[in-house]
């Protein structure tokens, strides 16, 4: 592949890479490093693409697992404050209202703060599980093809991150209305 051919893949999926990276990460400049490591490795192993998944499919794996890898890190210096106990419990709506009043926006942009700060507290797999689905908008089959899992594995992990958020973010919830 030509240095020209590799950058317009970079051109296309940049955005994409990033913006998972960032929500992984919770952090612009380890989302820089990820994506920027994301980009180097695919290069570096451009021979072993097969063409059984799409290139975004490929390139979002290699982003997580980079995430991946950075997380369990960091999870050796801090421990866990994620309660491990699942229900079966609806997830709220977060879709900000774009008419709403001045209040109303600050609130959303509140919830939006509290919610990056909950994305970051979930275990790495139950975050990749929600930002992948959720966030990026793949479907379970992508999604499950990025994290090279089971739909039905898929699936069980974002029931339980969607759950986990849901916890995480009642108490905020509760005291907004």
């Amino acid at each position: 592949m030509s240095p020209d051919d590799f950058r317009s893949i970079v051109d296309e999926h940049t955005d994409l890479v990033y913006g998972v990276a960032y929500r992984m990460m919770s952090n612009a400049q380890d989302a820089e490093d990820v994506t920027q490591e994301t980009f180097l490795s695919a290069f570096r192993h451009w021979d072993s693409f097969r063409g059984g998944s799409s290139i975004g499919t490929w390139l979002y794996r290699i982003a997580v697992n980079a995430c991946l890898m950075r997380l369990r890190k960091e999870k050796r210096a801090r421990a866990s404050t994620v309660d491990p106990g699942y229900g079966d419990t609806d997830v709220l709506d977060w879709a900000p209202d774009p008419s709403g009043t001045p209040e109303e926006l600050a609130l959303n942009s509140e919830l939006r703060d509290e919610l990056v700060r909950a994305l970051a507290e979930l275990p790495s797999d139950l975050r990749a599980a929600v930002v992948l689905r959720d966030v990026q908008g793949l479907s379970n089959a992508e999604a499950s093809a990025v994290l090279d899992i089971s739909v039905p594995s898929m699936k069980a992990k974002l029931h339980r991150g969607r759950v986990l958020l849901r916890r995480r973010l009642e108490e905020y919830a509760r005291s907004a209305r």
